[in-house]
């Protein structure tokens, strides 16, 4: 179907001819001329290889124009020169699972209770400058709670007058009946799961979720429906297991293989499982026969899998390590349920819910040694201190724990992101031609990894950001708004 492709690519793909940078956005721009010379920096492609030294990058017209090794240029007329000994550029990151709201907990109590009803609140105005501020130059919102506000977000932003990544918007979950947000449309069933997607592919989505409590026919139907406009669907499953998704031809599965429920106990066809798959989980050996067919059918499918490792690790004692940056963007109250979480947490044995972690991360593994398209993304929501950006680094980190190279782990959070939305030849990766959405960083993240958070300038479209300018926007302000 060649015209809804074309129809979705230009969504993706505004021209870079757009409207001048609004007094909202100015603030933060370091860097904007018809010609960049990033000179003498190390560059990090994205497709896997190694770090390559001393090279000049020149951006115009929004593109990379050229690379060539690395010679003192010397500033002119139309041309600024940013001289990079010591620091790295690399590719945007392409965050495949990056909300743009906030579970809220009403009167949550340090014993994790809280009143009803559990409330999503939208962060319109913290995440797209965290995301932009840590270089996650693309986003797919993985299910959206105000779709509208959505749109239109990616619309200002297109246009210059709001500051943030890139956006594919998700539609509204795709969720059946039981779910407890009460935010979410449950559907009735397989006809309007198409009624559903027909209506949110006229209004701009480009991708579709499915979500915990859909059944087998409603999510067949949405995929029917989603393929016929040449859009995709992922689903962050449990009531479908994922041998059945991807019997529906389903395109992608959310949060790894922990949340795939086919040996849960009493798992019956269409229903929830309350054991959430922590049993398939571990009843998958990586190299036993049960994990490898699952894997052959994910791949002959070319079922997509996203990596979302920060949002379980949470659940370890003492996990992730406490940041100075992550505290200091959360809201007083976000904060607050952040470290009472945090500290009930600290108070379990860590035996289990690290031998889950790893077996979460020995999957993903496998899976892309494989051959299976693996994508990243963090899913930055109410679970503790998941971050919009600064989450997205740590699970390029997490990877790296996982068992791939750091150069490894940034394609995957890069290049792979970017083939999954079809845009691998504007985004993903370092080379002339490409769209000179670029991250600089201070380090060298292909041998530390951790060098991924020294992020000084971050390049959308040739246009140059602040980092540091863009979070001090939103300190305190991630949780409120």
């Amino acid at each position: 179907m060649i015209l809804p492709r074309l129809i979705l690519m230009l969504a993706l793909c505004p021209l870079r001819a757009a409207a001048p940078l609004g007094p909202e956005v100015r603030p933060f721009v370091k860097y904007d001329a018809p010609s960049i010379v990033l000179a003498h920096a190390r560059i990090v492609d994205g497709l896997g290889g190694p770090a390559v030294e001393d090279r000049n990058l020149v951006i115009e017209g929004g593109r990379i124009a050229r690379i060539t090794p690395g010679a003192d240029v010397q500033p002119a007329p139309g041309r600024v020169v940013v001289d990079l000994r010591g620091a790295t550029v690399l590719p945007g990151l392409v965050g495949m699972h990056d909300h743009l709201f906030h579970i809220a907990r009403p009167n949550l109590r340090p014993d994790g209770t809280a009143d009803s009803p559990l409330l999503v609140p939208q962060m319109t105005f913290s995440s797209p400058r965290l995301y932009l501020a840590a270089g996650v130059t693309t986003i797919r919102t993985a299910g959206s709670v105000e779709p509208y506000a959505d749109l239109n977000l990616k619309r200002l932003i297109d246009e210059g007058r709001l500051a943030g990544p890139h956006i594919a918007v998700t539609a509204p979950y795709l969720e059946g009946a039981g779910s407890p947000f009460m935010q979410m449309h449950q559907l009735s069933g397989p006809e309007e799961a198409r009624r559903m997607v027909d209506y949110w592919a006229d209004q701009g989505a480009t991708s579709f979720k499915a979500y915990m409590y859909i059944t087998r026919a409603e999510l067949g139907a949405a995929i029917e429906a989603a393929h016929r406009r040449g859009l995709k669907v992922t689903g962050h499953l449990n009531s479908v297991t994922y041998p059945e998704a991807a019997a529906l031809h389903i395109d992608d599965l959310e949060h790894g293989f922990f949340v795939n429920t086919q040996l849960d106990p009493g798992k019956t066809p269409d229903q929830a499982s309350p054991a959430n798959g922590t049993p398939t989980l571990m009843a998958m050996d990586p190299s036993g026969d049960e994990a490898r067919r699952l894997i052959a059918t994910l791949v002959a499918g070319h079922v997509a899998v996203t990596s979302t490792l920060p949002v379980f690790e949470h659940s370890i004692p003492n996990r992730p390590p406490l940041r100075p940056l992550a505290l200091e963007v959360l809201s007083p109250q976000a904060r607050e349920a952040w470290l009472l979480a945090r500290n009930r947490t600290a108070a379990r044995a860590p035996e289990a819910p690290l031998a889950v972690f790893k077996r979460g991360m020995a999957l993903e593994r496998a899976f892309a040694a494989a051959g299976g398209l693996l994508i990243a993304g963090c899913d930055p929501t109410g679970n503790g201190g998941t971050i919009p950006g600064i989450s997205d680094w740590r699970e390029v980190e997490l990877l790296v724990e996982a068992g791939f190279t750091p150069v490894e782990a940034i394609q995957v959070a890069t290049r792979n992101g970017a083939v999954f939305l079809g845009r691998q030849d504007r985004i993903g990766s370092v080379a002339p031609g490409m769209d000179a959405d670029l991250i600089v960083v201070r380090g060298n993240p292909a041998v530390r990894i951790e060098d991924l958070e020294k992020v000084e300038t971050v390049f959308k479209a040739g246009t140059g950001y602040d980092s540091a300018k863009l979070f001090e926007s939103v300190r305190g302000r991630y949780g409120q708004y």
